[in-house]
């Protein structure tokens, strides 16, 4: 029996080759006879760089660039051919910064700008950025900024709190900077930049904007896409990261879904052809994986070649029907198998104690 394993992070416990590999060994234990073939998986959020050198290989280039508060963080440019990859969330992850301690009214994307920028330097045609997991809601300005964009009536790279009172911004030598370059926005969400499912109503609160606050911030975005261009900020993706993806597309990018870049590039379709069983997961499952997540995106590849699909989770939050709806035939909980207190303490264990139990039911 073959199966491939391609689940995503664990977020806060294992990144996506410790998951898929815990996996791996727990199943083994069961049935070691089994071929078992590891595609660790991303959506473009917090371990998208990893994930790619994993599979691709490739040159990283160490980088060292501020966080949304000016701190100095570390980073990659991860280059494959004529390709670049980078990470928004290793500049401006939410994962940088404790909950108590964050300020989403200042924090800029300026250190993004600076990973950009270096990945530019490396004379590469093409660059491709995860977007997801970010602590930034300035709509990508402090990456316009780091780029060269300036802008009249205040300044881009204060944060949401600074683009107040833009009146106008001049992207000439941001432009300048990616001619010749394509640039592509591997998302995880489809959210345009403004309103009821722009980026600040929806993924706001859980960078720390109070719920009175969005109202107001909401509108120096508004302010913002003014003062530039209001259609970018109704296309899809333009919220992505908060508006990350809405300043990306200003400079000419296009958008693709994170999960399918990375499923091609990582050959997904290929390995899953001919298994006979596909395993994915991530931290929470629940139905917002519909929304770009890995899990769904690796059962729609699995439904293509007609091979279930089953998913190892932290927690699983769906009932059986809407698991199906989501192309996933079933569900483990490792919360609900070990305890939060084990899943916690020692995840790679307990994942591969929860693989090891369901290989019982479904390795032949």
């Amino acid at each position: 029996m073959r199966v491939v394993f391609a689940p995503d992070k664990f977020a806060g416990t294992l990144t996506a080759p410790e998951a898929a590999s815990a996996m791996a060994t727990g199943w083994a234990g069961r049935a070691p006879d089994d071929e078992l073939v590891q595609v660790p998986m991303s959506d473009g959020g917090p371990g998208f760089v990893d994930v790619l050198h994993v599979a691709l290989g490739g040159e990283l280039h160490a980088v060292t660039a501020p966080d949304p508060y000016g701190e100095p963080v570390p980073a990659a440019v991860l280059r494959v051919g004529d390709t670049a990859y980078i990470e928004s969330a290793q500049t401006v992850g939410l994962h940088l910064t404790p909950a108590d301690d964050r300020k989403p009214e200042r924090g800029t994307t300026s250190g993004l700008g600076e990973v950009l920028s270096h990945a530019l330097d490396t004379g590469v045609s093409r660059i491709v950025v995860g977007l997801g997991g970010s602590a930034t809601n300035d709509a990508g300005a402090g990456l316009l900024a780091a780029l060269g964009a300036t802008a009249e009536g205040g300044p881009l790279d204060q944060g949401p709190a600074g683009l107040a009172s833009v009146t106008s911004v001049d992207f000439d030598a941001a432009r300048s900077r990616l001619e010749g370059v394509a640039l592509v926005l591997a998302s995880d969400v489809d959210n345009p930049l403004l309103g009821i499912n722009g980026a600040t109503k929806i993924y706001g609160p859980q960078k720390g904007l109070a719920e009175e606050r969005l109202v107001t911030v909401d509108g120096w975005l508004q302010g913002f896409a003014d003062a530039t261009d209001r259609k970018v900020a109704t296309q899809k993706g333009a919220g992505a990261a908060g508006g990350l993806g809405f300043a990306l597309l200003l400079l000419g990018g296009t958008r693709e879904s994170g999960v399918s870049l990375v499923a091609e590039a990582v050959g997904l379709p290929q390995k899953v052809q001919g298994s006979d069983l596909v395993v994915t997961g991530e931290g929470a499952f629940d139905f917002s994986s519909r929304s770009g997540k890995v899990p769904y995106g690796v059962a729609e590849v699995a439904a293509e070649y007609l091979v279930p699909c089953i998913a190892l989770a932290g927690q699983v939050l769906v009932g059986s029907r809407e698991m199906r709806a989501l192309g996933v035939e079933s569900a483990y909980s490792l919360v609900d198998l070990v305890g939060e207190e084990r899943a916690l303490g020692a995840p790679a264990e307990a994942l591969a104690e929860l693989a090891t139990r369901t290989a019982r039911t479904w390795s032949r």
